[in-house]
């Protein structure tokens, strides 16, 4: 797969390259059936990858090195490759709670041991050099820190102080961090806030992993593309578990891709996000009246994520509350059990991903269904 991706740099350059290279057939689909659609390299297509490299110069004013860029199949065949090339069975790796489930998912089946760190209000449900400190005394040292910002599924944020008092924590403590930035693009700024999309530790720390998608700003959930920034060290690792997993990202994704970084796709998918702080807004303005308890404070993303408060003692966990309130009022939302399994069964996350007029519906029929118990 290193030869495919030297013969695609060649071929760029106007070389006429004659491959034996590749288990690939010549023969392509019926003109008017399918579309021919090849391998790649294994982290994908330089023109792709060139294209993520100007994204970060021109949405955080860092100069990145294509070859810094892996492209992977989704965010998931992100942490997987990274996950494998980063850590080795029997490391510790700390991640908060409430937080993205496969993190740990990913971590335990290759052998890792998670540091399931518990937040709350008064952290903003984010880690802390304090919170990490306690965990090293509790459990040892961390190989390494899976941050989220915008998080799944709280949607707080990490300023750029306190993500650089993470990154100087983890300098000093030999710890790799791993910043998890799907949800960047899908943010609630004040007028005149310094990082309005979000501040990514790209531009922080060349040591740290960079982990994205074109999956939620850009809405391109079932193509299936991702990406990693990785420093030099993770970059052939990378690049081997990736020729032998999935031999190249889907070229047709790829290749579509490309339109993402186009002014008016920024501008078309500005106008999503605005439609996300609408249906946001809807669920802020409602809270009062649903009568839940203690919210996350929804920064960016497109969750809200609630404790139940006096909804628990008539229902008993927010899993029975979510089973009542699609069978009776036809409306789904998530226990938050899965994404905290000490206490998420007292809260409930929704996403008004959905829209404006969903999100409206939804909260008509939760406060309806409220009112009959």
């Amino acid at each position: 797969m290193r030869i495919t991706d030297e013969i695609a740099r060649r071929r760029l350059a106007g070389e006429d390259i004659v491959s034996l290279c590749a288990g690939e057939p010549s023969a392509r689909p019926a003109p008017g059936t399918l579309k021919a659609a090849g391998y790649t390299g294994p982290l994908g297509t330089m023109p792709l990858r060139e294209a993520i490299a100007q994204h970060y110069a021109d949405w955080y004013d860092v100069n990145l090195a294509p070859e810094a860029v892996a492209v992977t199949t989704g965010s998931s065949g992100a942490f997987q490759l990274v996950f494998l090339a980063a850590f080795d069975p029997g490391d510790r790796v700390a991640l908060v709670s409430p937080g993205y489930p496969a993190y740990r998912n990913i971590l335990r089946t290759l052998g890792v041991e998670v540091v399931e760190i518990p937040t709350g209000a008064e952290t903003r449900y984010q880690p802390t050099p304090e919170l990490l400190d306690a965990a090293v005394s509790e459990f040892g040292e961390l190989a390494g820190l899976i941050v989220a910002s915008p998080a799944n599924p709280t949607g707080t944020m990490l300023n750029r102080a306190e993500l650089t008092d993470l990154v100087v924590w983890c300098k000093r403590n030999g710890t790799r961090l791993i910043s998890d930035e799907i949800y960047h693009g899908i943010t609630f700024p004040e007028p005149g806030a310094q990082d309005p999309r979000g501040v990514s530790v790209a531009a922080l720390d060349p040591s740290a992993v960079v982990i994205n998608s074109f999956s939620k700003y850009w809405g391109m959930t079932g193509w299936r593309l991702g990406w990693a920034i990785l420093p030099e060290d993770l970059r052939a690792p990378v690049e081997a578990l990736a020729s032998n997993f999935a031999l190249s990202p889907p070229s047709p994704a790829q290749e579509l891709a490309l339109s993402a970084f186009t002014s008016e796709s920024y501008a078309e998918r500005d106008a999503i996000v605005s439609g996300f702080g609408r249906a946001r807004a809807l669920i802020l303005d409602a809270a009062p009246e649903l009568g839940w308890g203690a919210a996350a404070p929804s920064d960016g993303a497109f969750y809200y994520y609630s404790e139940l408060g006096p909804w628990l003692e008539q229902f008993g966990s927010s899993t029975a509350y979510a089973q009542a309130l699609l069978e009776e009022a036809s409306v789904a939302v998530v226990p938050g059990v899965d994404f905290d399994t000490v206490t998420g069964d007292r809260a409930v996350r929704l996403s008004y991903a959905a829209g404006e007029a969903a999100v409206e519906e939804a909260l008509s029929r939760i406060l309806r269904f409220q009112a009959t118990h």
